[in-house]
């Protein structure tokens, strides 16, 4: 039986960079969480927010570990199953990839020695400092491989030359057109996923009457933070979409479900996508809504899938109903969010056990809509490996089989099944041990005098700027 190399290739790199999107996506924005809480506990010498730091970062080093262990495969596949790509664009992701690994990941992993083991080895100037640096470490390595993802989907500064990628500007290369978008829209994932993740955990310490004082205190900082980065991650999406639909329409096409090239294009709610017969069954939809978002006129003209051949046109149905499922999680986010924060300005929100267990079934929900997003995202450029540059069995390693491909799989399942289980077992372990009770070491750490530049509230509740930040 003949296996096709491309296909399982193409799985086998799905299934490691969506296992390994989602570490990422929550460490970036716990990283800058626990700065955070560094910054206050520094400037109020609260120990509540020490109790808070000291724990968060507890589960920040597992799911710092676990993102390592499973981003290290991704570059190995690059020379294993995807040496014709690695091969002709080298000379950009060859650099880039370097600039990754020296200005982020030396960074993170140097001060994160630090801010793990150095709280009593350290000045405490030193200790927030190395916190602040592991927080930014985290954004520099989401600005290389989103530069260099972006890139793939709007190729600039080169030109391809006898199959070979030749560098004409670095600084349009880098900065590429779909690049601001998708990395704003990644930093707002990851403050969304990191806030609801907190906030979740700190809702269930409350609904079994728990860690009252850290828990009310992380639930209060999180609802202020999803109620303002929510909506701005709709805006934010919606100009995404739209560099999307000027640089990759036929992406755009399948998000809709577009078929036809229609002007006055409606918004498809709802539809089963039939690529076999070119045409949707059960569509539910609002007239002219599409033209509308998407061009700014009821009378703009949307392009459809049938502009181009098929084996142009991406896998409608995935592309189609994965779009689906992240704006709808979006919606619900900005929605709880709101509730939330509502019923914190009338002071209900810890009584309400309704909004509590919102946020704590929410929790996966993040991470789902983070894969979702990538889905749309990396489905919706096929069949092209660098947009209408190289296309996806160009790329492939010519040596490779379909029955080496499907045993690499195969063993990558099953380590990284050792790697997702060991790591919810710890942090299930982190997780219903808590936050640790002060101490009397803390307690009179606390008790010092005040720095002359800090006379400032010591709780959330008498200090609106620092509950902001």
């Amino acid at each position: 039986m003949d296996l096709d190399p491309v296909l399982l290739s193409r799985i086998q790199f799905a299934f490691v960079v969506s296992f390994h999107a989602i570490f990422p996506v929550f460490t970036i924005g716990l990283a800058a969480y626990v700065a955070v809480l560094e910054a206050l506990y520094f400037r109020t010498d609260n120990p509540v927010y020490l109790r808070l730091a000291k724990f968060w970062v507890k589960v920040f080093a597992v799911v710092f570990g676990m993102g390592v262990v499973s981003g290290i495969v991704m570059a190995f596949q690059f020379g294993t199953n995807w040496s014709n790509f690695s091969y002709s664009a080298s000379n950009f992701l060859g650099p880039i990839l370097s600039y990754e690994v020296v200005t982020a990941f030396f960074l993170e992993a140097t001060f994160l020695g630090v801010l793990l083991f150095g709280r009593d080895k350290v000045p405490r100037g030193m200790h927030l400092f190395s916190a602040c640096m592991v927080a930014i470490g985290t954004f520099i390595s989401s600005f290389w491989i989103l530069s260099a993802n972006s890139w793939m989907h709007t190729p600039a500064g080169v030109e391809m030359v006898d199959g070979m990628i030749h560098m004409t500007s670095w600084t349009q290369a880098i900065f590429n057109s779909s690049f601001p978008y998708r990395f704003a829209h990644m930093a707002l994932a990851s403050f969304i996923t990191g806030g609801i993740v907190v906030a979740g955990v700190s809702a269930w310490y409350l609904l079994n009457n728990r860690n009252i004082e850290t828990s009310k205190k992380a639930l209060k900082m999180c609802v202020i933070m999803l109620a303002i980065v929510t909506p701005m991650q709709l805006l934010v999406g919606h100009e995404h979409g739209l560099n999307t639909f000027e640089h990759q329409p036929m992406k755009v096409a399948a998000m809709e479900g577009a078929w036809e090239t229609k002007t006055g294009a409606p918004l498809i709610l709802f539809a089963i996508p039939d690529a076999a017969n070119e045409t949707n069954h059960f569509e539910i939809k609002i007239p002219y809504l599409a033209s509308i978002v998407l061009t700014h006129s009821a009378s703009g003209e949307v392009p459809g899938l049938l502009e181009v051949p098929a084996d142009e046109r991406p896998p409608v149905g995935i592309v189609f109903w994965s779009f689906r499922v992240m704006v709808g999680l979006g919606l619900i986010f900005i929605a709880v969010s709101l509730l939330a924060a509502w019923q914190l300005y009338k002071g209900r929100l810890y009584e309400s056990p309704l909004t509590l267990r919102a946020f704590n079934w929410l929790i996966p929900a993040p991470f789902v809509a983070v894969l979702t997003g990538w889905f749309v995202t990396e489905v919706g450029r096929q069949p092209w490996m660098i947009h209408d540059m190289m296309r996806i069995e160009e790329a492939i390693t010519p040596s490779i089989s379909g029955w080496m491909a499907l045993f690499t799989l195969i063993g990558y399942i099953a380590v990284y099944a050792v790697v997702l289980f060991a790591g919810i077992f710890y942090l299930r372990k982190v997780i219903t041990e808590g936050p640790d009770p002060v101490n009397k070491a803390e307690e009179s750490s606390s008790a010092r005098p005040k720095r002359p530049w800090s006379a400032v509230p010591t709780t959330l509740d008498d200090a609106p700027s620092a509950a902001g930040s």
